[in-house]
């Protein structure tokens, strides 16, 4: 009785790819049997084919015409296929990329070197060359794989549009091209699934994805996800749009969504990275795998993308992108966009008490409102938190852990970008008029309550808020305007980043607005306070376009106007011109705080805040230098810093010559006279 190798077999990606291996390696043999003498001489030459015939012999085809085995055996698979339940790659492939079963055995037979190197050894004596060790189109069209040359042609042609095929020396003629199955795909081919499949190319099997109901998003998105997997499903839907900032949860909801659909991810890093060399291979490794691709895209402000529809993948995409840029093209016809904003308090909350687990923590509540982060962050933060609380073998996790935590990602995230300043102390090491320190009061209130404050107001004020925070501090050098910064940092115990704008403007069009994008992105994600010192340098007036130096400078500052309006973390401007400031941007500002030169009165207090405790000047010099010398805060700290300078090389006592010769040195880097009488001490 001919024995039937289906029986009792289980219908496994790993099985069905075993019976397309025999089917490829009964054709080829079919063809190689008739090169040599006799199948005795092909034995004795390639002793390793004696293995594999015998295989066939015990599956049923040895013994039998080509024709009739061929037959016989597809016969069987197509039913074996039939009573499937599971996902089968091959099948899969053949039934959404346009392939039929000759085509899928030329597939195979090409990839038979990828499964056996001796194989290489067989080619290479069919060709008559000792280094061609892969079948060429030329010897795969002189085989018969299909009904007709035209068959096999269009075969090849396909399996290349899908890049399941690729040439290993494309400069050759078209007929000596030695082709060869990528490893992704003949690894997907198997069933096999690996995490990392190459460069910028991931897969996340269904099981390791989160589910629908496990996360945390707002009651809006919740409602849209309750429906959207039906939608996809059935076609009404083919694409995802998630946008939002980095690091909050977009692959994620993306991942639920393929889950609930039954499907791992395949997750693309970018469309037009080059180091993304198998995008053609998306939509079948897509098909192979059983998984909904996604497409990360990091686009400019401005910026377009096309996205065309993944070739021999019919089933749904995923994009995630940014606040800013654009996408079209067929991948995004019947599109619906998601937009995940920053967690609110009570979603922070939830974040921080899952990524914190069973370990305990001294008050949640505080670092559920004092730590605005993305959804990704929170979880990197309690991490890492985790690690200092038992550097100091303590069980519980304090605030002070999560904001060492925090400062850590800082500085990983933004120090290429921008540069942290340290901040230490409070307004009372600030000497300015009441007026100033009022508004910098008012300023501190606001950032305290940026997050509550639409709920103060009316409904229709309300959506027209975000939690940004934008101040411009106005003053001449020297009035207090950075210190300012650094004391309002101190006081919300938040990190300080000053962005170098030397880093950020390039001469390059539009280069300037995607770093500035990035920059405030960043700043956003990790909840810093942003500094743009000297502010003036991009917030100038716009001008009338008489060239096109005027009209791109106009472009930046139009971009600029949009970005501070959308920007959601607390931002600080400083500028020595506030004339030169366009009106728009005093317009978008929440406040602003004047920094005058200080009087008489907070000359004095600047001085105590900057002399240390034990000198030896005489009170009748300090009160003439401070009623006489209209010297700023920067300059009263740099005649201190001198005079200190002087003492430390004799003796370590501020003296009254040192501190005239201070002053002095002051007027001489402005070009002014010093009004200091002649000595009277």
């Amino acid at each position: 009785m001919t024995p039937n190798p289906f029986d009792n077999l289980p219908h496994t990606p790993e099985a069905h790819f075993k019976l397309y291996f025999y089917t490829a390696l009964l054709h080829v043999l079919e063809q190689v049997m008739p090169a040599f003498e006799s199948p005795e001489a092909a034995f004795e030459r390639f002793p390793f084919l004696v293995g594999y015939h015998n295989e066939l012999a015990d599956q049923g085809l040895a013994g039998r015409a080509f024709d009739e085995a061929a037959s016989w055996w597809r016969d069987r698979l197509y039913a074996w296929e039939g009573s499937a339940t599971t996902h089968l790659p091959l099948c899969a492939l053949r039934e959404n990329a346009g392939l039929d079963h000759e085509a899928l055995v030329l597939l195979m037979t090409i990839g038979l070197v990828e499964e056996d190197a001796r194989f290489g050894a067989l080619f290479e004596a069919l060709h008559g060359r000792p280094d061609q060790p892969r079948p060429t189109i030329g010897l795969l069209m002189g085989w018969r794989h299909g009904l007709s040359e035209e068959t096999d042609r269009v075969h090849l042609r396909r399996l290349q549009e899908l890049a399941l095929i690729q040439a290993v020396n494309p400069d050759a003629p078209r007929s000596d091209w030695a082709v060869q199955v990528p490893a992704l795909i003949w690894d997907a081919l198997r069933g096999e699934t690996h995490s990392t499949l190459a460069a910028g190319l991931l897969y996340h099997a269904p099981d390791r994805l989160t589910m629908l109901d496990d996360l945390i998003v707002n009651d809006e998105v919740r409602s849209t996800l309750a429906v959207l997997p039906a939608l996809l499903e059935s076609g009404e839907v083919q694409a995802v749009i998630v946008r939002g900032s980095q690091h909050n949860g977009r692959q994620t909801v993306l991942g639920s969504i393929a889950r609930a659909l039954g499907r791992g991810l395949l997750q693309v890093d970018g469309l037009r990275a080059p180091q993304v060399d198998h995008r053609p291979s998306i939509g079948p490794l897509a098909t192979l795998l059983h998984a909904m691709p996604i497409f990360a895209i990091d686009l400019a402000p401005g910026e377009t993308a096309d996205v065309p529809r993944p070739i021999g993948y019919p089933g749904p995409i995923g994009l995630v992108l940014g606040k800013q840029g654009g996408v079209s093209g067929h991948g995004v016809e019947r599109a619906i966009t998601l937009t995940l904003d920053m967690p609110d308090q009570s979603a922070r909350r939830q974040h921080w008490q899952r990524d914190f687990g069973s370990h305990p923590v001294d008050d949640l509540d505080a670092i559920s409102e004092r730590f605005r982060l993305t959804s990704g962050h929170i979880h990197r933060t309690a991490q890492l938190a985790q690690s200092y609380a038992a550097l100091d073998r303590r069980t519980a996790i304090s605030i002070a852990d999560v904001q060492q935590a925090s400062r850590a990602l800082n500085r990983q995230t933004l120090d290429t970008l921008a540069v942290r300043l340290t901040a230490a102390g409070d307004w009372r090491d600030l000497a300015v008029g009441a007026q100033t320190l009022h508004d910098l009061d008012h300023l501190e209130s606001r950032c305290r309550h940026r997050e509550g404050l639409h709920q103060a107001v009316s409904t229709a004020l309300g959506t027209q808020l975000n939690c940004g925070v934008r101040a411009l501090f106005t003053g001449p050098s020297g009035t207090g305007k950075t210190l300012a910064a650094r004391l309002l940092a101190s006081v919300l115990q938040m990190d300080l980043y000053r962005l170098d704008l030397s880093s950020v403007v390039n001469k390059y069009i539009g280069e300037t607005e995607k770093n500035l994008n990035q920059v405030f992105a960043r700043a956003e994600e990790l909840d810093v306070i942003l500094l743009l010192d000297e502010g003036d340098a991009l917030l100038t007036q716009r001008t009338n376009v008489q060239t096109s130096n005027d009209r791109y400078a106009n472009l930046e500052t139009n971009f600029l106007l949009q970005r501070l309006e959308s920007f959601e973390g607390i931002l600080i401007v400083t500028t020595n011109a506030g004339d030169r400031i366009d009106g728009a941007f005093q317009r978008r500002m929440d406040v602003v705080v004047d920094f005058r030169p200080p009087d008489a009165a907070e000359r004095w207090a600047i001085w105590q805040l900057h002399l240390p405790p034990t000198l030896a000047i005489d009170q009748r010099l300090l009160q003439e230098v401070v009623g006489r010398c209209a010297l700023t805060g920067g300059q009263i700290r740099n005649a201190t810093l001198h005079a200190a300078l002087l003492a430390l090389n004799n003796g370590g006592v501020i003296k009254n010559e040192y501190l005239e010769e201070a002053v002095q040195r002051e007027y001489r880097k402005i070009g002014a006279v010093c009004p200091l009488r002649a000595k009277s001490y």
